[in-house]
């Protein structure tokens, strides 16, 4: 704890009634005891003690640690690197399309243009971040900071660690954040949930302005899919490939059989995503937007001078010539002067025979493997009857010649074949993109622009919780099992209104913490114990994202076999919402809060779905214990009555979801507009809660332990600790964010505009 100083007293509200401060710290020293437990991505540790007495008068101590985390700018640094290197390499598979006619090289070209400005802004952004110094957060006073746009608000973690005679020491923690939303672009036409409806809906009008086919988000998100997939299975196919030789080489039988059961899985499930008709019926869209093609409808000079025809909003069914002849008419306007010669009329059929041929070769490969190891055991039994395999009729070469020569030719064969689909599907996928980011003019992009923002946002505030609940659960065997064969619940708590400008955040946030379904996390052995190499990497892309995780070599060692074997780890992000300020009870009495009833609605379905899978696979006696009796099945059906119940703020909806979320060893995250005001009254609120319900909280100490926590030191330095809010505290203070008084709340603008119109109406009616 560092040097014990003096017990000092905060006083309360009552003159007689003391708060025991036992020790109050902000130095390093104070965490050396729990730094294994929090991270190594935590920072700028402030520390308090408390003493309380119990029901039984017997005496617990309470200590508070709050710290800022790093990855609050390391996560978006590395998301924009990922996101322009994703558009530089879409950019790059436009040029690679080819010769297209006028009308399409148009619109590559503009498209072009706009993922330059995309990746320049991006750019300078990341270059404005790599300047800045001091605190490991964003103030809230930078929340419309262009060039912090990217970092999460106010992200700090709460640790509530708790001693007492009676019970076994206990932690709780929180992570802290504003609610990630696009503030510098502000929230005038809404946020993400509602422009992306609106967005979609005057898709199918740009299809038409565009002359091009109208894609909808399936349709989309099935190609960037495809493109993902054969980008990571191809390199894949190549390595398995190797391993094969290698085993050959080797004439290792068990190794051959290994080798090539992988290099079928994976070629089969290759297969299988080129085997998907959107592909197919992509390569005669981008064969039609070529120079001078025919259709079979346009024999000799018979030629369509109509607009192109645009395909159905909706996803592509049927028989597959109705299917492509809908997206086959995506060619540009024909023009009468155009002199290039013909193209030979489209064969539906050639798709089929190209990925077909990745199975033939992949039969060959096997037949030889086969013919390998019936040879090598007919020679260890030293004779036996001659047995003619496929691979006899496939290759020449001498049966007991050198494995590694007999299966070179056909495993190069087949890598050939795969580079060659690979190519084809590439360029028929990236047509697809084309076609969708063309109708996205300009729109589009910049809600892509805007959804980058919220979920680099999300994501850092997701994988600082994840850091902290890892290492503080490392030695429970139960969370580790629950964490590789289910995943984790991740609860976020919002306190917005549907009021207002928070009514776009909230929306903004909705659109970011469902995007966190895409994320996956990883647990690395870290190269050395060095801070720098303890630091998570993002990988992946814009429709996934991989977080790893290093941890040192021990700790490493005793994560379970399926974790160390790199098994992707899944996170379950909820959502709910009941605003609880002002504001809120304006938009309860005179607006609309279907926003918030909705999202609440989502979620416990989620939730309970969450539930069910768990309870399938680990016992609930294995689950955290608490004091509490409560089942967690009544939990869920008290939180599914009053999530439908029509009742004013009613926060029993985030008590109900907070104690799931603790039952389930799930993250829990508290979010309002700036984490400031309201997070503060709801951290401090629930701390007491829990040490009355958990640890038996005199009642008589109930209120007086909730003011101490709200309260503002008075004593020495202590006294003079800048708000991190102010943004005006010296790099030798410590900053602090819950250790603030809570100033009454004022009568805002709105209520007195309210009450100066409902007192006109009054008054004209009383006088009429």
């Amino acid at each position: 704890m560092g040097e014990m100083e003096e017990a000092e007293h905060i006083t309360t509200e009552a003159p007689s009634q003391k708060c025991p401060l036992v020790c109050e710290s902000a130095s390093h020293s104070c965490i050396d005891r729990d730094h294994l437990q929090t991270g190594p991505v935590f920072t700028n540790p402030v520390c308090k003690v408390y003493r309380f007495q119990t029901v039984d008068s017997k005496w617990m101590l309470v200590r508070e640690q709050m710290e800022e985390c790093t990855l609050s700018f390391s996560i978006p640094k590395q998301l924009l690197t990922l996101y322009m290197q994703e558009d530089m390499n879409r950019v790059q598979d436009l040029k690679e399309l080819g010769e297209l006619s006028p009308h399409w090289d148009n619109l590559r070209k503009e498209v072009i243009t706009r993922y330059g400005g995309i990746i320049s802004s991006y750019q300078e952004t990341l270059a404005e971040m790599e300047k800045i110094t001091g605190p490991s957060f964003k103030q809230s006073c930078c929340k419309a900071q262009k060039s912090l746009e990217f970092l999460p608000i106010n992200l700090h973690t709460q640790r509530m660690r708790v001693t007492c005679p009676r019970k076994t020491d206990a932690s709780y923690d929180i992570v802290t954040a504003g609610a990630p939303a696009a503030h510098f672009q502000g929230f005038k036409g809404g946020g993400l949930q509602r422009l992306l409806s609106r967005y979609e809906a005057e898709k199918k009008s740009f299809s038409t302005t565009y002359q091009c086919i109208y894609y909808s988000p399936e349709h989309t998100a099935k190609a960037q899919e495809v493109l993902s997939s054969v980008s990571l299975l191809q390199p894949l196919i190549g390595s398995l490939a190797d391993q094969l030789l290698h085993a050959a080489h080797e004439h290792s039988s068990p190794g051959l059989r290994e080798a090539l059961k992988n290099l079928s899985d994976k070629t089969e499930q290759f297969v299988h995503t080129l085997k998907d008709e959107l592909v197919k019926c992509a390569l005669l869209a981008l064969h039609a937007a070529q120079p001078g093609y025919v259709s079979k409808n346009q024999k000799g000079g018979d030629r369509d001078p109509s607009p192109v025809r645009t395909a159905s909003p909706s996803p592509p069914v049927g028989p597959e010539t109705t299917l492509c002849n809908n997206l086959g008419g995506t060619q540009g306007p024909r023009r009468a002067e155009d002199s290039i010669p013909h193209h030979k009329e489209y064969d539906e059929e050639e798709w089929d025979r190209v990925w077909a041929s990745v199975a033939k070769r992949l039969n060959c490969v096997i037949a030889m493997v086969d013919q390998l190891a019936a040879q090598d055991e007919r020679n260890k039994q030293e004779g036996g009857g001659e047995q003619q395999q496929l691979a006899d009729v496939i290759t020449s070469h001498n049966p007991a010649g050198d494995w590694r020569e007999q299966l070179c030719p056909l495993v190069a064969r087949l890598k050939e074949c795969v580079t060659q689909v690979v190519d084809k599907a590439k360029r028929a996928v990236t047509f697809v993109l084309l076609q969708e980011a063309a109708c996205s003019i300009p729109q589009g992009f910049l809600l892509q622009q805007r959804r980058d923002v919220v979920f680099s946002q999300a994501l850092a505030v997701l994988s600082c919780g994840f850091v902290m609940r890892l290492y503080a659960g490392m030695q429970d065997k139960v969370f580790l099992r629950q964490l590789h064969l289910v995943g984790l619940v991740a609860q976020f708590e919002s306190l917005l209104s549907t009021y207002s400008e928070e009514i776009g955040m909230l929306e903004d946030m909705e659109v970011g913490v469902s995007d966190l379904q895409r994320v996956v996390f990883k647990v690395t052995q870290a190269r050395t114990d060095h801070l720098s190499d303890l630091q998570p990497v993002v990988r992946g892309r814009r429709d996934h994202f991989t977080v790893e995780v290093p941890l040192p070599g021990p700790a490493f060692q005793n994560m379970p076999e399926e974790i160390k074997e790199g098994r992707p780890l899944r996170v379950f992000p909820v959502l709910f919402n009941v605003g609880i300020n002002e504001q809120q009870t304006i938009a309860e009495r005179f607006g609309d809060i279907s926003l918030q009833e909705r999202i609440n609605q989502k979620n416990f379905e989620t939730l309970e779905s969450y539930y069910k899978a768990l309870s399938e696979k680990v016992p609930r006696e294995c689950l955290p214990s608490f004091q509490s009796q409560t089942d967690i099945k009544e939990l869920l059906e008290n939180l599914g009555q009053n999530v439908v119940a029509k009742r004013r703020k009613n926060v029993e909806i985030l008590w109900s979801a907070a104690a799931i979320c603790r039952r389930l060893n799930g993250i829990r995250f508290t979010s309002c507009k700036s984490a400031k005001d309201r997070t503060s009254m709801s951290v401090t609120l629930e701390q007491c809660a829990l040490l009355r319900d958990e640890h038996q909280l005199s009642k008589d100490f109930f209120i007086r332990a909730l003011d101490c926590m709200r309260s503002r030191l008075s004593h020495g330095e202590l006294g003079r600790w800048e708000d991190p809010e102010a943004g005006a505290a010296a790099e030798s203070k410590p900053t602090s964010r819950h250790f603030y008084p809570i100033a009454l709340l004022l009568v805002s603008s709105h209520l007195l505009v309210v009450w100066l119109i409902l007192s006109l109406v009054f008054l004209l009616a009383k006088y009429q």
